[in-house]
C-alpha cells in the first residue's frame, strides 16, 4: 500500500496535528478577499505604471537600506494604524503557472493591515531548489520571477527564496510579518510546519486559499486533453520536434488535423448549399405570389359572374341599337 501523500501548497488538508495551540501567540487573519470590496478610499495606487523590483536591485535596495529594523513592529501598531515606517510583509511560494488562486493570496497579503502601508516582498524559489523539493514545474525561474514583478500587489520579489525561514532571512530583508494559509506545509521538510519558526515568534499572518484552482489542477486539464493541444499546436506551425512527437505520432496527428480540415470544409459547403436553397426557395414564392397577382380580381366568384352577365347584355344592345 503507498504512503499517503503529503500536503501542498496548492492543496488544503486539516490538520492533524496534535500540539496545543494555546501556547501560541494570538492569531489575526488576514481580510477575506470578498471583503475587499473597491471604494474610493482604497484605490490610492491600486495600479503601478511599473514592475515591481527584484531583490537585488538598486529600487529594493534603497528601499530595503531606508528601514529601520530596530524599531519593531507589533500586530497592535499594525492594527491600529500607529506604525512610524512601512509594514514589510512577505509571502512566498514557487508560483507556477501564475494563476488567480497566487494573485488572491497576494491581495490578502497586501491588505493584511488595512490602517497602515504595507510593503509586500514575494519571495519565489529557484528551479533547484523547486525541483529537488517539489517536482518540476513548467515555467522556469526567471519566468516566475517576471510574472510576479507584474503583479499589481507585489512590491518586490525576492529571488532564490528559501524553503524553510530562518532568523537569518527574516532580519536581511527586514521582514515584519509573513503571510501564508494557515494549514501547516511539510512538502519537502521533514518539519511538521516549515512556518513554525514564524508561528511562535507571532510574525504569522493567515491567508485564505481559493478553492478550485491550482497549478495541479491546470496541468491536469493540459494532460487531460493532451491529444487536443499537441493537435492545436501543430495546426498553428509546431514542428513534431517541438513538441517531442515521434514520426509516427506526428503523421497521426497531422492527418487528424488534415481530416478535420475536410470535415469542417464540408460542412461549410452543406451549410452554403442549405442558405442558396433557403434563398431559392424566397424568390420562388416571391415569383408565384407576383404571377397570382397579375390575374387576379378583386370580388367573389358570384360578383364576378353577374359583372360578366351586365357586360355581355350591354355588349348585345349596342349591336341591336347599331
Amino acid at each position: 500500500m503507498s504512503s499517503p501523500r503529503k500536503r501542498t501548497r496548492s492543496e488544503s488538508r486539516v490538520s492533524s496535528t496534535a500540539s496545543s495551540t494555546s501556547s501560541r501567540p494570538s492569531v489575526v487573519k488576514a481580510p477575506s478577499p470578498s471583503s475587499l470590496a473597491p471604494t474610493m478610499a482604497r484605490r490610492v495606487l491600486m495600479s503601478n505604471v511599473q514592475a515591481a523590483p527584484l531583490s537585488f536591485e538598486p529600487l529594493a535596495c534603497e528601499e530595503r537600506d531606508s528601514i529601520d529594523y530596530s524599531v519593531r513592529i507589533t500586530k497592535e501598531m499594525a492594527e491600529a494604524g500607529t506604525t512610524p515606517r512601512r509594514v514589510r510583509v512577505y509571502a512566498d511560494g514557487i508560483y507556477d503557472l501564475f494563476h488567480q488562486g497566487h494573485a488572491r493570496q497576494l491581495l490578502q497579503a497586501k491588505n493584511v493591515f488595512p490602517n497602515c502601508e504595507v510593503y509586500l516582498l514575494v519571495g519565489c524559489c529557484n528551479d533547484q531548489m523547486t525541483h529537488s523539493h517539489k517536482g518540476k514545474t513548467v515555467m522556469d525561474d526567471s519566468e516566475r520571477y517576471e510574472a510576479l514583478r507584474h503583479c499589481r500587489y507585489v512590491d518586490e520579489v525576492v529571488v532564490d527564496a528559501p524553503w524553510t525561514l530562518d532568523m537569518e532571512f527574516l532580519e536581511l530583508h527586514k521582514i515584519d510579518f509573513v503571510a501564508h494559509d494557515e494549514a501547516p506545509y511539510t512538502l519537502g521538510s521533514s518539519a511538521a510546519d516549515v512556518y513554525a519558526f514564524v508561528k511562535e515568534r507571532g510574525m504569522f499572518m493567515p491567508t485564505e486559499r481559493t478553492e478550485g484552482v491550482s497549478t495541479s489542477d491546470i496541468v491536469a486539464r493540459i494532460v487531460r486533453d493532451y491529444d487536443t493541444y499537441v493537435r492545436r499546436n501543430l495546426s498553428r506551425g509546431y514542428s513534431r520536434q517541438d513538441l517531442n512527437l515521434s514520426y509516427l505520432s506526428g503523421q497521426k496527428y497531422a492527418w487528424q488535423n488534415k481530416a478535420e480540415e475536410v470535415r469542417t470544409e464540408v460542412q461549410h459547403k452543406v451549410e452554403e448549399v442549405h442558405d442558396t436553397i433557403v434563398r431559392w426557395e424566397e424568390q420562388s414564392k416571391e415569383m408565384i405570389i407576383s404571377f397570382l397577382h397579375m390575374f387576379y380580381t378583386p370580388g367573389t366568384t358570384q360578383e364576378r359572374m353577374l359583372q360578366q352577365k351586365k357586360d355581355d347584355e350591354n355588349g348585345d344592345k349596342e349591336e341591336g341599337a347599331e
